[in-house]
C-alpha cells in the first residue's frame, strides 16, 4: 500500500488523537520511520513468545500503514515548511521596496493633493499603520486613491505605471506575508497531523519495545532489539561527554 494510501486510511484515527495526548518527536522523523520498519522486521519470529507475553499483535500488524502514513504527514509537513522559507526569502527581499514605494507615493500624494483638504485627510488615515499588513493595505489604497483623483498626479508628472505597481505589489506581499505568517501558527494543521501520526506510531512502538524487553530480559541477542538505537547512541554519546566535562573541572 503506498504511503498516500496509508495516510488516508488512518486519517480519521490520527485526527482522533487528543491534543493533550500528542507527543513530539524527539528524533529525526525519518529515523523515527526506519526504526520502526525494523522493529515490525525484528519482532517477526517472536510472535509467539510476545503473544503469550500479552502483546496484541493486531498493534504489530497495524505499524507499517501507521508508518506509512506518517512518512506521508513528514513529506507534507516538509512541504509547507519548504514553500514558508521560501515566501520568508522572498518578504525579505521585497518587503523594503514595498516600504520605500509606499513613503515615496504618501510624500507624493501630500505634495501632489496640498489643495485638497478632503483628499489630504484620507492620505493622513492611510499613513497611520505600522504595521506590514498596514503597509499593505495602504499600497492598494494609494493606488485606489490615485486612479481616483488622477490630475493632480499628471501635474507632477507621475507616470501611471506607479499605481499599477503598487496595487501589484500589495498583492503579491499579502500573499506572501500569509504564507511567513502561516509558519509562526503553533498550532499548523498539516504540522498538528504529522505530531499526532508520530504518536499513533510510538504508542504501537513503545507496546512492542516495552513487550520485548520484558519477555528477553535474559536474552541479549534478542532484546537488543527491542531498543532504540539512536537513543542507544545519543545516550552513550552524552555521557561520553560529561565524563569530558567532568575531567576539565
Amino acid at each position: 500500500m503506498s504511503n498516500v494510501n496509508d495516510y488516508n486510511q488512518k486519517l480519521e484515527a490520527i485526527k482522533a488523537i487528543r491534543e493533550n495526548d500528542v507527543k513530539l518527536p524527539y528524533m529525526p522523523v525519518s529515523i523515527f520511520i526506519q526504526e520502526g520498519e525494523d522493529l515490525y522486521t525484528w519482532c517477526q519470529p517472536d510472535k509467539d513468545v510476545l503473544m503469550a507475553k500479552g502483546l496484541n499483535w493486531s498493534w504489530v500488524e497495524e505499524l507499517p500503514a501507521c508508518l506509512g502514513a506518517l512518512r506521508e504527514a513528514q513529506s507534507r509537513w516538509n512541504a509547507e515548511r519548504n514553500t514558508q522559507e521560501e515566501a520568508a526569502q522572498k518578504w525579505k527581499e521585497k518587503a523594503p521596496l514595498a516600504y520605500d514605494l509606499r513613503d515615496t507615493l504618501i510624500h507624493d500624494f501630500r505634495y501632489a493633493y496640498r489643495e485638497r483638504e478632503d483628499i489630504i485627510a484620507r492620505v493622513s488615515k492611510i499613513a497611520e499603520g505600522r504595521t506590514h499588513a498596514d503597509m499593505i493595505q495602504d499600497l492598494n489604497d494609494l493606488a485606489v486613491l490615485g486612479r481616483e483623483y488622477p490630475d493632480e498626479l499628471t501635474e507632477i508628472n507621475m507616470a501611471a505605471s506607479t499605481l499599477d505597481m503598487a496595487a501589484e505589489s500589495a498583492n503579491e506581499l499579502g500573499e506572501l506575508l500569509a504564507i511567513v505568517n502561516g509558519d509562526r501558527e503553533e498550532h499548523s494543521e498539516i504540522k498538528t497531523i504529522r505530531d499526532k501520526a508520530h504518536t499513533l506510531c510510538k504508542s504501537i512502538i513503545d507496546e512492542i519495545r516495552s513487550c520485548g524487553q520484558y519477555a528477553f530480559w535474559r536474552n541479549p541477542d534478542r532484546v537488543k532489539g527491542y531498543a532504540s538505537d539512536y537513543i542507544r547512541k545519543y545516550n552513550k554519546s552524552q555521557q561520553k561527554k560529561a565524563v569530558e566535562q567532568s575531567s576539565t573541572i
